[in-house]
């Protein structure tokens, strides 16, 4: 029983990083009026963390891989909720951005250390459902912290929604020193230096590639997802909250079926996923302001969109099953490093070009992951038949 609690307070600091990195993303346009900063510059509180996460993911986790990680796990929640605690008052835009960044530096060490604290609580045979549990807290995180942070931030205000941040962290770190025990046992610690070789593989090296822009072409789009309902069907708050909760239910059924598809036909699903985004950028670009419509396009978005989560992670690690933990840490590295470059450039665009050609940047890199599937498929094929 005090092993499920255990788990229950990491994966709610799991959901609790998660929805610090991408929840602000529901309230940009409340960060640009309240500072009095530009798409370009508000867009830097998810790229600027995603880009911090990219460059230090596997130096950080070895740094800090030998301390007793009871205590890293605390000392990390209590950094995410002091900083968000900062956020809520922050008197200008500088601020906020330095302590969005200060917490960056540790997500990624909390994802390795938690993960080898659910393997070292469970039996061995047991170790990968206790992952999975901890893997929740992502899906839910990403999947709803959007619209949920959108909410607060629009029902009651942009300081309460970093308040509920701050306070979502406080309640992990206090559960996790409760309920979960100091480590006794031997707990697998993640050594990327011994697996570095798996970077020789071409086939890996583009599959990273497909990874990133993937990612880019969510996130150049969704990343201003309330600028560009605001701006291209005139929505107001209340409204585009209910959008981002559709989107994020929708999101929740396409990951799941998306999983379906992968374990029956993972090559097909993979190469026609970047098309299925495309689809439906081109969708949003030329539906009409009928509000049954965009809550269609919506759905089917919310549905693709949310899928590229699995499709990514699955078409990186199937090249590395030799070395699944080092493969998933460059899975979040990668997402990340999308993460950074489509917010950017989606950014870039709409500073350029307006609103409306931000689906442009969305097209870009959902055809560059495409070329990189289809040369991986090509080279994969001639290589087995050598």
């Amino acid at each position: 029983m005090k092993r499920n609690y255990s788990l229950f307070f990491i994966t709610v600091g799991v959901f609790g990083i998660i929805y610090t990195e991408l929840g602000v993303v529901g309230a940009l346009p409340m960060v640009m009026n309240k500072y009095h900063v530009s798409a370009v510059s508000a867009g830097m509180l998810v790229s600027s963390f995603a880009f911090i996460i990219a460059i230090s993911g596997p130096w950080m986790t070895l740094l800090l891989s030998r301390p007793n990680q009871k205590r890293v796990l605390m000392g990390i929640m209590a950094l995410f909720a002091g900083s968000n605690l900062v956020s809520s008052f922050a008197p200008s835009f500088e601020i906020l951005l330095l302590f969005r960044i200060l917490p960056a530096f540790f997500h990624p060490v909390y994802f390795s250390i938690a993960f080898a604290v659910a393997g070292a609580l469970s039996p061995k045979e047991e170790a990968a459902k206790a992952s999975a549990k901890v893997f929740l807290g992502v899906s839910i995180g990403m999947v709803l912290g959007i619209p949920l942070n959108s909410y607060i931030a629009n029902q009651l205000s942009l300081s309460t929604s970093f308040l509920f941040s701050a306070i979502v962290n406080g309640i992990a770190c206090i559960g996790i020193g409760i309920m979960v025990p100091s480590p006794s046992a031997k707990i697998n610690r993640l050594s990327f230096g011994n697996q570095l070789g798996i970077l020789r593989k071409p086939s890996l090296l583009l599959n990273m590639a497909t990874n990133c822009f993937i990612f880019s072409s969510m996130f150049s789009v969704y990343s201003y997802f309330s600028e560009y309902l605001t701006q291209r069907f005139d929505m107001n708050g209340a409204l585009i909250s209910l959008m981002l909760v559709v989107f994020g239910i929708s999101g929740v059924l396409g990951n799941w079926y998306a999983g379906k598809l992968l374990a029956f036909q993972m090559e097909k699903t993979v190469f026609f996923y970047p098309v299925a985004l495309g689809f439906c950028y081109l969708l949003l670009y030329f539906v009409s302001s009928s509000v049954v419509l965009v809550i269609a396009a919506i759905l089917l978005w919310g549905a693709v969109h949310t899928s590229g989560l699995i499709v990514s992670q699955i078409w990186l690690t199937s090249e590395a099953q030799e070395a699944p933990e080092f493969a998933n840490s460059l899975y979040v590295s990668f997402s990340n490093l999308g993460v950074t470059l489509g917010t950017a450039v989606g950014g870039w665009f709409i500073s350029g070009l307006g609103i409306n050609e931000i689906i442009g940047s969305g097209l870009l890199f959902a055809a560059l992951a495409l070329a990189c599937i289809s040369v991986k498929i090509v080279w994969f094929r001639e290589h087995n038949h050598l």
